[in-house]
C-alpha cells in the first residue's frame, strides 16, 4: 500500500472521478458568461424571473455543486478515511443523472409551457444528488470517532438533503403538480439552507483540516472546531421550522451572521500565522473569500436591525457567491496538482511531473487577478454588463484550460514515461 500524508492509493478515487466535476463546473461557468452576454444582463439587476432563476441555478448547481461534489469525493478519504467502493461506476451514475437533471431544469425554466420538464428535472436531480449523498453518509456513519471536519461534513450533507427536497417541492409547484400553499416560505428556506447549510457549512468543515494541513497554521480553537458547525446547523433548523409555522425570529439570523463573522476573523488570523509565508495564490483566494464573507455577513447583520437598501442586499448576495467561488478555486488549485502527481508517482512513474509542472503557481496567480477583476465588476460597477460577462467567460475559460493541461500532463506521462514495476 502506497501512502502519502495519510492517503493511500487504494483510498484515493481515480483522477477522473474528481476532474469530471471540476470540468463540469468550468464549462457551466463559461455557459453562464455566454448566457449573460447574449442577453445583456448583469448579476446585480437581473431583469425578469426566468433570467434570475436560470442564473441562480447555473451558479448554485452547475458551478458550485459540481465543484463541491468533486472536492468531497477527493477529501473524504483524507479527512475521514472514508472509502467508497467501485467509485468510478457509482460516480458515473451520479454525474450522469446530475447533468441530465441540470439541463432538464434549465430547459424547464426557459420553456415554461412544458410542465413535464419540471417533474423530470426533480426526478433526475433528486435521484442523482441523493444517491451521491447516500454514498457519502453511509460511509461517514461507519466512522467511530469523528474529527471536527467529518462531523461538520455530515451536517452540511444533511442540509443539502433538505435543500434537495425543498427544491423538488418548488419544481413540482412550478410544474403545476402541487398547489404551492407554502411556496414563498419553502423558497426562502431552500435558498437559506443551500447557502448557509450546504455551501458555507461544507467550506467551514473542510477548512478546519485543510487550513492547518495545506498552510501549516495553528489549529482552530477547539470550541470553534468542535461546536461551530453543530450550532449553525441547529440554528438553521430552528429558523426553518419557525418560518414554516409563520414565526419571525430575526435574532436567529443575527446569531448565524455573528458566528460566520467570528469564523472568518479566526481563519484570517490563522492564515497570518502560517509557518510557510511564501507567495501562494491559493492563500490569496482564501483571504479574499474570508473578506467577502465578512462583507456579506456584516450587511446581513445590519439588515436585522436597520433598513438596508435593495442594492446593498444584492451586494451581500454577490459577496457571498464570491466567497464560495474564491474558496473552491483555492481548493481546486491545491487538489488537482497534488492528485496528478500523487497518482502518477504511486503508479511507478519516476519522472512524474512535480505539482508546479501540472499547474504552475503563476497560472493560479493569473486566475486570481482575473477572478478579483470579475468580482469588482459584479459588485461595484455591474452596469458594465459586457465586461462582466466577458470576465466570467475568461475566468472559467482559464480554469478549463488549466484543467485540460493537467489532464494532458497525466495522459502524456502514462503514455511516454517509463514505469517501474513494484
Amino acid at each position: 500500500m502506497f501512502s502519502q500524508g495519510g492517503l493511500s492509493l487504494e483510498q484515493a478515487p481515480p483522477l477522473s472521478v474528481v476532474l469530471r466535476f471540476f470540468l463540469t463546473a468550468s464549462i457551466f461557468g463559461i455557459l453562464l458568461g455566454l448566457f449573460l452576454l447574449s442577453n445583456n444582463f448583469n448579476l446585480l439587476t437581473l431583469s425578469n424571473y426566468s433570467t434570475q432563476i436560470i442564473t441562480v441555478h447555473i451558479l448554485s448547481l452547475g458551478i458550485m455543486a459540481s465543484f463541491m461534489l468533486g472536492a468531497l469525493f477527493q477529501m473524504l478519504p483524507v479527512i475521514a478515511g472514508v472509502v467508497i467502493k467501485a467509485p468510478l461506476k457509482k460516480v458515473t451514475i451520479v454525474h450522469g443523472l446530475f447533468l441530465l437533471g441540470i439541463l432538464t431544469q434549465l430547459t424547464a425554466f426557459s420553456y415554461q409551457a412544458f410542465p413535464l420538464l419540471y417533474l423530470l428535472s426533480a426526478l433526475y436531480l433528486g435521484s442523482g444528488l441523493l444517491y451521491a449523498i447516500t454514498l457519502m453518509l453511509k460511509e461517514l456513519f461507519k466512522v467511530k470517532i469523528h474529527s471536527s471536519s467529518s462531523q461538520g461534513i455530515i451536517f452540511a450533507l444533511l442540509a443539502f438533503i433538505l435543500t434537495i427536497f425543498l427544491g423538488s417541492y418548488l419544481l413540482l409547484v412550478e410544474g403545476g403538480f402541487l398547489s404551492g400553499s407554502i411556496f414563498s416560505q419553502v423558497k426562502e428556506l431552500h435558498y437559506s439552507l443551500a447557502l448557509f447549510g450546504w455551501v458555507a457549512l461544507l467550506i467551514v468543515s473542510v477548512s478546519f483540516q485543510v487550513i492547518e494541513m495545506f498552510y501549516v497554521t495553528p489549529k482552530y480553537p477547539s470550541i470553534i472546531s468542535n461546536y461551530l458547525t453543530f450550532t449553525i446547523f441547529t440554528l438553521l433548523i430552528i429558523k426553518s421550522l419557525a418560518l414554516l409555522f409563520d414565526y419571525a425570529l430575526p435574532f436567529l439570523m443575527t446569531a448565524i451572521s455573528i458566528l460566520f463573522l467570528l469564523y472568518a476573523t479566526i481563519t484570517l488570523d490563522r492564515l497570518n500565522q502560517r509557518k510557510r509565508p511564501t507567495s501562494d495564490a491559493t492563500v490569496w483566494f482564501w483571504r479574499l473569500g474570508m473578506g467577502l464573507l465578512t462583507v456579506s455577513m456584516t450587511i446581513t447583520l445590519l439588515h436585522t436591525f436597520l433598513y438596508v437598501e435593495e442594492r446593498l442586499l444584492h451586494i451581500s448576495y454577490l459577496s457571498f457567491i464570491g466567497f464560495g467561488l474564491s474558496i473552491v478555486l483555492a481548493m481546486v488549485y491545491k487538489i488537482v496538482p497534488f492528485l496528478t502527481w500523487f497518482h502518477l508517482s504511486n503508479q511507478g512513474y519516476m519522472k512524474a511531473p512535480m505539482m508546479h509542472d501540472v499547474i504552475h503557481p503563476k497560472k493560479a496567480k493569473i486566475h486570481f487577478y482575473i477572478h478579483i477583476a470579475m468580482l469588482l465588476v459584479w459588485i461595484i460597477i455591474p452596469q458594465l454588463t459586457v465586461l462582466g460577462s466577458l470576465l466570467i467567460i475568461t475566468s472559467f475559460g482559464w480554469l478549463f484550460y488549466n484543467l485540460v493541461f493537467a489532464i494532458k500532463k497525466y495522459t502524456y506521462t502514462q503514455k511516454y514515461t517509463e514505469r517501474i514495476e513494484w
